[in-house]
C-alpha cells in the first residue's frame, strides 16, 4: 500500500486537525527541539558527574561450567544444561509460529479480510511512527553510553559496540513482539468474525485464544533465547555490561509503546463511542470515522503495550534476580547453580504453558463442541488453572532435581529446594488468584457490574460513575490484601534458613545480615511470570474479540447481494448473521473481563520486583555510609508524601492527554461524519488516527521529561528521601493502578451487559452506560497500565541517579569542595515542574 508523507509523519497530519488544534500542532517541532536539547544536557551532566554504571555493570557473572548437577546419576555442567535446554525454547518458538500459520490459513470472506488489512495498515503506520520516535531517543542514550564506556570506563571500542548492540537488540525485542502481536491479531480478527457465522461458538473462542498463545509463546521464547545467548556465549567480563544494555533497550521500547499506546487507544475509543450517543448510530457504524482509529487503538493499546511491557518485565525480572544472586551469594559455584536453576525452570515452564493450552483445547472440544450457548469465560479460566498447576508442579520437580543436594559452607541444605519452590508457588498462585479476584468486580456476571446497571437505570450517569468507583475501591482492597498475604507467606518461608545462603554487608563496620527475604520477594515476581505465555494469551484475547466485532459491522457482509448463496458455495455452510453478532458481542465481554484480569498481574509483578531493585539502592547507600532509613527522620516521611504526589500527577497528565486528544477527535468527527455514506471513509479515518498519534506523542514527551527530571532531583536532594520516594511510588502505584483498572473494567462490562444481555441499545440506560465506559477508558487502558513501566523506570533510573548523587557527595567531601548536589537537584526540580505544568496547561482544551 502506497503511503503519503502524511501517513507516516504525524506533523504532516496537522492539516487534518480542525480549528485551534492547528495552532497547537505548530509548536510540536519547537517542543521536539527543546526535548532533544534537554535530554542531551541531562545526559552530559549525568555522565560527567561520576562513574555511572559501576555497581551494576561490574557484576561478576560466574562461569556456568562451575555449577555441576547430578541428574539421575549423570553429571552435567550448568553450561551444557542451559545449552541443551535452550532447544526446548526453540521448540516453543516453533509452536508459536505454527499457531500463527494455522490462523493465517483459516478462511474468511473477502469483505472482512479487506477491513482487517486496513486495520493492519493503520497499525503499521502507527508502529513505524513510534519506531522513529524510539530511534531518536535511542541515539541520545547511545551517545551517552558510548561516552561513558569509552571515556569514563576506558573500555575498548569492541566492548562498547557489544553493549550498544545488545541495547539495540533489547529495544528491537520489545518492538518486534509488539509488531508480531499486531500481525497475529489482525489475522485472527477477520477469521473470528467469519467463524461466528457458522453457529459454532467454540470457534469464536478458539481463534483469539490460539492467537493469544502464539503471541505469548513467541514473546517469552524470544526473550529467553536472547538472554541465554548473552549468558552462554559472551565473555564473562562483559556479560554484566551486556545484560544492563539489554535491559535499558527493552525498557525504553516498552515504556514508549505502553504509554503512547494507552493514550492513543483511548482517544480513539472515546471519540468513537460518543458518536453513538450524538448521532444515535449503532456500534462500529462504518460511517463513523472514529471506528477504524478505535480498531487501530485496540491493537496499539491492548496488544502493542502489553506485549512490549510483558517482554520487558520478563527480562528485567530475570536480570534483577541474576544480579541479586551475584551480589548476595558469596560462593561462585552456588551462584552458577542458582542461575542455571532459574533459567532451567523458565525453559520448562514456558513449555508447560504450551502444554496447558493443548490440554485445555482438548477439554473444550469434548465439552463445548456442538453447543450453541456456553460461558465464554470458562475456557480461559480453566486454561489459567491448568497452567498454574503444571507450573507449580514443575517448580517443585525442577527444584528437587537441580538444587536438592545443594550445600553451603560444607553444610547440607536439604530444605532449600522446597522452600524456594514454595516461594515461587506463592507468586504463581498470585497470578491465578488475582484474575479470580478481579472477575468478582469486572465480569459481566458479577454482582458489582449488575449493581452498576441497576443504579444507572434509576440514577443515570451519576450513579453509573459512583457505582464503578465503589467496585474499583473494593477491588483494590481485596487484591491488595491478597498480594500482601502471598508475599507474607513467601517472607515466612524465607525465614526458615534462606538467610544462611544470602548474606551481605549493608554498611562498613557492621556484621553481615541475611537478605533471604528480599530474594524471596524477587522470586514472588518470578512466580508471577512463570506462566507468562498464558498471562499474555488471555490479555491478547481482548483486542482480537473487540476487532472481530468491529469487522463484522464495518465489512457489511450481510448487505452484499446473494451473500448467503456465495458463502454456501465457497465455504460450505449457511451463515447465521444474527447469531454471529450475538456470539461476537458475548465474546467481546469475555475479552473485556480477561483484559482486566491481566492488568493487576503485570502491575503486581512490577511492584514486587521493584523491592529487589530498591534493595540495591539501600545496599549502595549502606556501603557509602549514607544509610539512615528511619520513620522518625523527616526526609523519609517527606519521601513517602512526594511519591504519592507523583503518582497522582502522572494519572492526571496521562488522562489529560486522552481528554484533549478525544476532544479534538470528537470535534473532527462531528464536522466530518456523513450519514449519507454507506461505508467507511478511509481518508477521514486516517485523519482521526493522525490526531490520536499526535496527542499520544505530545503527552508522552511531557511525561517522560518530567519523570526523568523528578527522579534526578529527588536523588540529588537526599538519598534516604529518595528511597522512601521509590517505596511510595511502588505502593501508591499498586493501589491506584488496581483501583483504576478494575473500576474501568466494571464500567466497560456494564455497557456490554446493557447491549448484549439486556438488548437496550439506544435507551437512556445505554447512554448512561456509554458515559461510564468513556470515563473508565483512560482509567483502565491509559493511566493504570502505564503505572507499571513508570514504577520500573523510576526504580531503574533511580538506581543510577542515586549512585551519581552519592559519588558527587563523596568527591566533594574528599576534596573539601562545596557539595552542589542540592543545587543540581533544585535545577532538575524546576525543569520537572515546567513539564508538569506543560502536561496540563500546554495540553488543555481551549476555552470556547
Amino acid at each position: 500500500m502506497h503511503m503519503t508523507p502524511a501517513e507516516t509523519d504525524p506533523s504532516a497530519a496537522t492539516h487534518f486537525v480542525p480549528g485551534a488544534a492547528i495552532r497547537r500542532c505548530a509548536v510540536s517541532h519547537t517542543l521536539g527541539i527543546w526535548m532533544k536539547r534537554l535530554l542531551l544536557a541531562v545526559a552530559i551532566v549525568t555522565l560527567n558527574a561520576a562513574p555511572l554504571l559501576a555497581s551494576e555493570a561490574d557484576l561478576a557473572i560466574p562461569d556456568l561450567h562451575a555449577g555441576k548437577f547430578t541428574i539421575f546419576g549423570n553429571e552435567i555442567s550448568g553450561y551444557n544444561l542451559l545449552l541443551y535446554g535452550s532447544f526446548v525454547i526453540c521448540g516453543t518458538l516453533g509452536i508459536s509460529l505454527y499457531l500463527r500459520r494455522q490462523i493465517a490459513m483459516l478462511p474468511a470472506h473477502e469483505s472482512m479480510l479487506k477491513v482487517a488489512e486496513i486495520i493492519y495498515q493503520t497499525c503499521r503506520t502507527y508502529l513505524i511512527q513510534q519506531g522513529k520516535f524510539l530511534i531518536m531517543l535511542f541515539l541520545l542514550i547511545a551517545a551517552a553510553m558510548a561516552y561513558y564506556f569509552l571515556k569514563l570506563q576506558d573500555e575498548t571500542l569492541k566492548t562498547t559496540a557489544l553493549v550498544l548492540l545488545f541495547s539495540i537488540i533489547g529495544m528491537i525485542g520489545s518492538y518486534s513482539v509488539a509488531w508480531y502481536g499486531i500481525r497475529v491479531n489482525t489475522f485472527a480478527n477477520a477469521r473470528t468474525a467469519f467463524a461466528s457465522l457458522r453457529g459454532e461458538p467454540l470457534d469464536v473462542v478458539n481463534i483469539p485464544l490460539r492467537a493469544g498463545m502464539s503471541i505469548g509463546l513467541f514473546l517469552i521464547s524470544l526473550e529467553l533465547v536472547m538472554m541465554v545467548i548473552i549468558l552462554l556465549f559472551l565473555p564473562r567480563e562483559i556479560v554484566g555490561y551486556c545484560f544492563l544494555g539489554f535491559a535499558i533497550g527493552e525498557s525504553l521500547g516498552a515504556s514508549v509503546l505502553r504509554i503512547a499506546g494507552g493514550i492513543f487507544t483511548k482517544i480513539a475509543d472515546i471519540g468513537s463511542d460518543l458518536m453513538k450517543i450524538v448521532f444515535n448510530v449503532k456500534e462500529d457504524d462504518p460511517r463513523n470515522p472514529g471506528v477504524i482509529a478505535d480498531c487501530t487503538g485496540d491493537n496499539a493499546g491492548d496488544s502493542v503495550g502489553p506485549t512490549a511491557d510483558g517482554f520487558e518485565t520478563y527480562g528485567v525480572t530475570g536480570v534483577a534476580l541474576i544480579a541479586f544472586i551475584t551480589l548476595a551469594v558469596p560462593n561462585v559455584d552456588i551462584q552458577a547453580k542458582l542461575i542455571v536453576w532459574l533459567f532451567a525452570m523458565r525453559f520448562l515452564m514456558d513449555f508447560m504453558s504450551g502444554v496447558s493450552y493443548f490440554i485445555n483445547q482438548a477439554i473444550s472440544e469434548t465439552k463445548y463442541r456442538g453447543l450453541k450457548e456456553f460461558d465464554f469465560e470458562a475456557p480461559l479460566t480453566r486454561l489459567i488453572w491448568i497452567a498454574a498447576i503444571l507450573c507449580i508442579t514443575t517448580s517443585f520437580g525442577m527444584s528437587w532435581l537441580l538444587i536438592g543436594d545443594i550445600t553451603v559452607g560444607g553444610k547440607a541444605m536439604p530444605q532449600l529446594w522446597w522452600q524456594l519452590a514454595t516461594i515461587i508457588g506463592c507468586g504463581t498462585l498470585a497470578a491465578v488468584l488475582i484474575p479470580e479476584f478481579t472477575k468478582i468486580f469486572t465480569s459481566s456476571h458479577s454482582k458489582h457490574v449488575h449493581e452498576i446497571v441497576t443504579a444507572s437505570r434509576e440514577g443515570g450517569p451519576s450513579l453509573t460513575i459512583l457505582s464503578g468507583i465503589v467496585a474499583g475501591n473494593f477491588s483494590a482492597f481485596w487484591n491488595g490484601m491478597l498480594i500482601t498475604g502471598l508475599m507474607s507467606g513467601a517472607y515466612f518461608v524465607s525465614l526458615q534458613g534462606l538467610d544462611e545462603l544470602m548474606m551481605v554487608t549493608l554498611q562498613e563496620g557492621l556484621d553481615p545480615v541475611g537478605v533471604g527475604s528480599i530474594f524471596a520477594f524477587g522470586l514472588v515476581a518470578f512466580g508471577f511470570l512463570c506462566m507468562g505465555p498464558v498471562n499474555i494469551a488471555v490479555d491478547s484475547y481482548g483486542p482480537v474479540t473487540d476487532n472481530a466485532q468491529s469487522i463484522f459491522e464495518l465489512a457489511q457482509t450481510e448487505q452484499i447481494p446473494g451473500i448467503n448463496e456465495q458463502i454456501k458455495r465457497d465455504f460450505g455452510f449457511d451463515p447465521d448473521f444474527k447469531m454471529g453478532k450475538h456470539y461476537l458481542e458475548a465474546n467481546d465481554s469475555a475479552g473485556n473481563t480477561f483484559k482486566a484480569t491481566a492488568k493487576p498481574v503485570l502491575i503486581g509483578t512490577a511492584v514486587v520486583g521493584a523491592t529487589t531493585m530498591i534493595f540495591s539502592i539501600i545496599l549502595l547507600l549502606g556501603r557509602a555510609g549514607y544509610l539512615r532509613l528511619s520513620l522518625t527522620d523527616a526526609p523519609v516521611l517527606l519521601g513517602f508524601m512526594a511519591g504519592g504526589s507523583v503518582i497522582y500527577w502522572f494519572c492526571g497528565a496521562s488522562m489529560q492527554a486522552v481528554t484533549t486528544g478525544a476532544y479534538r477527535a470528537v470535534e473532527y468527527i462531528k464536522k466530518n461524519m456523513d450519514l449519507t455514506k454507506t461505508e467507511a471513509d478511509i481518508e477521514d479515518s486516517k485523519a482521526v488516527v493522525k490526531i490520536c498519534t499526535l496527542y499520544a506523542q505530545k503527552g508522552m514527551w511531557n511525561i517522560f521529561i518530567a519523570l526523568m527530571a523528578i527522579t534526578l532531583a529527588f536523588a540529588f536532594f537526599d538519598p534516604n528521601f529518595f528511597v522512601a520516594y521509590l517505596v511510595s511510588i511502588a505502593v501508591f502505584g499498586l493501589f491506584q493502578a488496581i483501583y483504576m483498572a478494575n473500576a474501568g473494567g466494571a464500567w466497560d462490562n456494564a455497557k456490554k451487559l446493557v447491549e448484549v444481555d439486556l438488548k437496550e441499545k439506544g435507551t437512556d440506560l445505554h447512554a448512561a452506560s456509554v458515559i461510564g465506559d468513556t470515563v473508565g477508558d483512560p482509567f483502565k487502558d491509559t493511566s493504570s497500565v502505564a503505572l507499571n513501566p513508570i514504577i520500573k523506570f523510576s526504580t531503574l533510573f533511580g538506581l543510577l541517579a542515586v549512585e551519581i548523587a552519592v559519588k558527587m557527595k563523596e568527591a566533594a567531601h574528599a576534596s573539601g569542595a562545596r557539595d552542589y548536589t542540592g543545587a543540581i537537584g533544585a535545577v532538575m526540580l524546576a525543569i520537572a515542574l515546567v513539564f508538569v505544568w506543560r502536561s496540563f496547561y500546554a495540553m488543555r482544551i481551549p476555552k470556547v
